[in-house]
């Protein structure tokens, strides 16, 4: 078996627009390994959902420049779209992240899933509809909702239908790009969990779990990758991005979470000052720089992937002799 799902070496996926190119993910190096979740956070603009993109469409303006993905032995930055329609749903599958808007409002569900499963050329006879019926029930749906239209179903509905959908043919990797951000708390738990549920039972291999909320990635996440304006920031075991963060920027995230059993009027949150930087022709140096309280000159310099500990990498010039002002152990 192999060790990693994926891996992705030098990732640089721009945008072109009429100014220039929008350097939304820019050298970007990581692995996900067989059976794991890695959780990717960061602020908004920060590259996550452009990353997902750049692994399953890659529809303009978004372009492709450089790097290497390598899906279980599937070089696909290397495909034509007809070579790759062959891997969706099988190999990898996306649930994006505007899923509750995906639905056809003149089909019935049971219609909308058959149209799907046809097009990756899979017999939707009674076998396939008895698979579909147990997935229903695994995730707590009744298979009546096959009846219904989706104006007919609330939004936790619509998207424990849609991890059925992108789930259905048990791909080996399944992006799940900001699921939770239009529930409720407690339909955000159930999905998260659902997600965890889904790779122990084996229906998918592995999983990026893409969000803001680095809260929803501590319960189900094996590993968080951080990225910041385009570029890789950490990436490393949930307790120790959690507990014993490297860089500035996961340190400053962390901060901005409110904490079990501690009060406003005890300990305020802390927001991160400053905006992040336009990525049009950005140029060198640590992008974090013009926020980072401990940023120095040499952080006009782009600072290098490096090892902190087994699985945990950053990209901090200043990483060594900050220690404990950033994991927070005095």
């Amino acid at each position: 078996m192999r060790e990693n799902i994926l891996e992705v070496k030098n990732l640089k996926a721009y945008y072109d627009i009429l100014k220039g190119q929008v350097k939304a993910v820019d050298n970007v190096t990581f692995n996900l390994k067989n059976g794991e979740i890695l959780g990717l956070a960061g602020e908004s603009g920060c590259g996550k959902s452009t990353l997902a993109s750049s692994f399953i469409s890659r529809k303009k303006p978004l372009k492709y420049i450089s790097g290497d993905v390598d899906l279980v032995g599937h070089k696909i930055m290397e495909m034509d779209e007809s070579e790759f329609k062959k891997l969706r749903l099988r190999t990898i599958s996306l649930i994006p992240q505007y899923a509750l808007d995906a639905f056809s409002p003149t089909k019935k569900i049971k219609t909308y899933i058959a149209d799907l499963a046809r097009e990756q050329g899979v017999k939707t006879d009674k076998a396939f509809f008895d698979k579909v019926k147990e997935r229903l029930d695994l995730v707590n749906l009744d298979e009546s909702v096959l009846n219904r239209y989706s104006i007919e179903l609330s939004g936790g509905m619509k998207q424990r239908v849609i991890m059925v959908i992108s789930t259905i043919l048990d791909p080996e990797f399944l992006i799940a790009d900001e699921i939770t951000s239009a529930l409720d708390v407690s339909s955000q738990r159930f999905v998260a969990t659902m997600l965890a549920n889904l790779r122990d039972l084996e229906i998918i291999k592995s999983a990026i779990f893409i969000t803001h909320d680095l809260s929803i990635l501590y319960q189900i996440a094996d590993r968080i990758m951080i990225m910041y304006a385009g570029n890789f920031a950490e990436i490393g075991p949930t307790d120790e991005i959690v507990d014993n963060p490297r860089h500035p920027y996961t340190r400053s995230l962390i901060d901005s979470l409110p904490k079990v059993g501690i009060q406003y009027k005890d300990k305020k949150l802390a927001g991160i000052d400053g905006t992040p930087p336009h990525l049009l022709n950005i140029g060198e140096g640590c992008r974090f720089r013009e926020r980072c309280p401990y940023a120095i000159d040499k952080c006009e310099e782009t600072p290098p992937r490096e090892q902190v500990a087994e699985d945990h990498y950053v990209s901090c010039w200043r990483w060594k002799e900050l220690g404990s002002d950033l994991s927070g152990k005095k």
